[in-house]
């Protein structure tokens, strides 16, 4: 189990990690921040990676799959589970993955990753982030 500093730790120790955070999407507050920021700002990267979020999240489009296999009977995620898992978004010079962290409350805190692209291993990064969202402990 870790804590938020920890689990920032460790995300700095993928290769080309520039810089984390974990943030509420439903405030884009950061919780905690570590490394870089894309803007040179934390704050203002947690707000505008949280209005991304916000939207993958509650978009009808991404829960369609999800409605469907629960009308054909197969089994469905948790009541209240995000149909959405991560969100990547590749620009020029880097990856952005969101991983969303589900919790036994109102689940709306995700870890944000900022890799370079030439340095940063994006399949290595996504598996390494999935574990560290569940090992997350808050509080």
């Amino acid at each position: 189990m870790l804590g938020i500093d920890e689990c920032l730790l460790e995300t700095m120790g993928l290769p080309g990690v520039r810089g984390a955070a974990v943030v509420d999407w439903t405030s884009g507050l950061a919780l905690g921040t570590i490394g870089d920021s894309p803007c040179g700002d934390h704050e203002t990267t947690a707000a505008e990676a949280a209005e991304f979020a916000r939207t993958a999240a509650e978009h009808p489009a991404f829960a369609a799959a999800e409605m469907e296999a629960v009308d054909e009977g197969d089994e469905a995620d948790p009541a209240g589970a995000l149909p959405v898992e991560d969100v990547l978004v590749t620009s020029r010079t880097g990856y952005h993955l969101l991983r969303f962290v589900e919790t036994t409350f109102d689940s709306s805190l995700f870890l944000y990753l900022w890799l370079d692209r030439e340095q940063g291993n994006l399949a290595m990064a996504r598996l390494r982030l999935r574990d560290l969202a569940q090992r997350l402990v808050l509080g």
